[in-house]
């Protein structure tokens, strides 16, 4: 598998600031600056979901509600 060509090796778009990924014992794991950039939850319970609540496929919060 090879990355696009528009991606460096850690995973980063280029001329972003932070990765998009790093891989942990060949493992992909998404950061939140991916996450948010994506804009929604994919529910697939990320480490890094910055999302409220995280892991809830379609959330778009980024914190939790006031009254919490």
């Amino acid at each position: 598998m090879t990355a696009p060509a528009n991606r460096d090796e850690a995973g980063a778009s280029l001329g972003a600031e932070e990765p998009d990924f790093y891989l942990e014992r060949g493992c992909v794991v998404f950061t939140a600056a991916y996450h948010l950039r994506r804009q929604v939850c994919c529910g697939s319970g990320c480490r890094h979901c910055p999302y409220w609540p995280p892991h809830s496929e379609g959330s778009t919060a980024t914190e939790p509600p006031a009254d919490i």
